[in-house]
């Protein structure tokens, strides 16, 4: 080989040899670079609000009402107290605060109350009197309240006693009770004298001549009470087919001749047939008092008497009252109406519908004698009905069927008061009975421009 091959031969291997050599070696060391500079922390500010510690919330105070209430007092104070417990309990948002009069003093002091701005916000008015309230708008109109209360349906009232409580198209009142008068009779009386019990077929004429059986004056004992005043006269002007005035009060007839007559046979049972003690032979005593005494055989009054004669020392009953021409019965019925500018008419409203309809509340007027509730359910009757003395309760709902109301006119206590003066004079001798009707249709004529 020669010299210029072996030299170029050697050449290239050395190239290459460089080249590996080359790729071999080791990377270059960068430069060492400063370090990022650490962010500076950031500072979030937030709202704190403070608040105060809130205060417990007080429930709101029960409101209270008042309800006014004659009937109640003095023998069912204990009976209303219970009632008022039963209302409150289911309504614990209200408070019932009861004030009672004696009847002799109520209206008085109801009118007092209203004309001083201090009214009851529930007061119970009678028949009789509530024509007067209403036709001064001094009653609510429960008829709104009563639409928009699902709970409350009016057909589980007596219509006689809601209709009652109802004028010009408005419901001024509900329906509390209704009370009859009864013909009472002491059987222990008539037991010993042997003379039959009464019976509801009985005319007044009957009443009289068994009365006369039991007369024994010099020692306090009569056959009969009756009394001679309005509500007396009034149901036996209705025996005897007498009205004080025609329909629409256009005529007055008080003064007709069956009038006459029912009022002559009122005064005869004292000063002629004296089987009825006169108010001085009473010696200030009350009918009541002398029937529980066994100084009366039989008493007319109302059934709100049986509490009062259950603990009598003699065995008593009762039956349907004496008639005239026809029969007819006394139908007292008792309302209770919410005070026009009462603060509460709601709540109010919540205890009228309580007070009225609930069957709690009939069974304990029931129960105590306390008249009874105006409502249609047989099964209270029942009860009713059940209980003794007297033991011909029956009797109640019988006479119901010859009930006739009071007549009535918007300045009732006037006419009442006055046909009430007119008869004391007839019992003094100081006019006759005709002359007396005749004073009376003047009056009523007055009482009705």
């Amino acid at each position: 080989m020669s010299s210029k091959s072996v030299f170029a031969r050697l050449s290239a291997l050395l190239i290459v040899f460089s080249m590996l050599l080359a790729a071999c070696a080791p990377a270059a060391t960068p430069a060492p670079q400063a370090p990022a500079p650490t962010p500076e922390p950031q500072i979030i500010e937030k709202q704190v609000v403070v608040t105060a510690t809130p205060e417990p919330v007080q429930p709101a105070a029960p409101v209270e009402i008042t309800y006014f209430t004659f009937s109640a007092a003095p023998d069912h104070l204990k009976e209303i107290d219970q009632m008022v417990a039963l209302f409150e309990a289911a309504h614990p948002n209200i408070k019932v605060k009861v004030e009672t009069a004696a009847y002799a003093d109520y209206f008085t002091k109801l009118q007092t109350l209203i004309a001083g701005g201090t009214a009851p916000d529930v007061f119970e008015l009678n028949y009789e009197n509530f024509v007067s309230y209403a036709d001064k708008g001094l009653l609510l109109d429960l008829s709104p309240l009563m639409k928009a209360d699902s709970t409350l349906n009016p057909a589980v009232y007596s219509e006689r006693a809601n209709q009652a409580f109802s004028y010009n198209g408005m419901q001024l009142g509900l329906p509390a009770t209704f009370s009859t008068v009864m013909l009472y009779y002491n059987k222990d009386m008539f037991d010993k004298a042997g003379v039959a019990y009464p019976s509801a077929d009985w005319t007044w004429a009957d009443a009289v001549e068994a009365g006369k059986k039991f007369n024994d004056p010099a020692n306090g004992v009569w056959g009969l009470y009756s009394g001679i005043q309005f509500w007396e006269f009034y149901k036996k002007a209705a025996q005897n087919n007498c009205k004080f005035f025609n329909e629409d009060k256009s005529q007055v007839l008080i003064n007709s001749a069956e009038c006459v007559q029912a009022l002559q046979t009122m005064v005869d049972m004292v000063k002629v047939d004296k089987v009825v003690p006169s108010a001085a032979e009473m010696g200030g005593q009350s009918d009541g008092d002398m029937f529980k005494a066994g100084k009366l055989a039989m008493d007319v009054t109302g059934i709100w008497m049986f509490s009062a004669y259950k603990d009598a020392s003699f065995q008593w009953d009762i039956t349907v009252e004496p008639g005239m021409a026809t029969k007819a019965t006394h139908f007292f019925a008792n309302g209770v109406s919410v005070f026009a500018a009462a603060k509460h008419s709601q709540e109010a409203y919540e205890w009228v519908k309580f007070f009225t309809s609930d069957a709690e509340m009939a069974k304990i007027r029931i129960a105590s004698g306390w008249e009874l509730p105006a409502l249609k359910d047989p099964a209270l009757f029942a009860d009713y009905l059940s209980q003794t003395p007297p033991a011909n309760r029956q009797a109640v709902i019988d006479s119901l069927q010859f009930a006739v109301v009071p007549p009535v006119i918007v300045r009732q206590s006037e006419m009442q008061d006055g046909i009430g003066k007119l008869l004391d004079q007839v019992m003094l001798d100081q006019l006759t009975a005709q002359e007396a009707l005749d004073q009376a249709k003047t009056l009523i004529e007055g009482l009705l421009k």
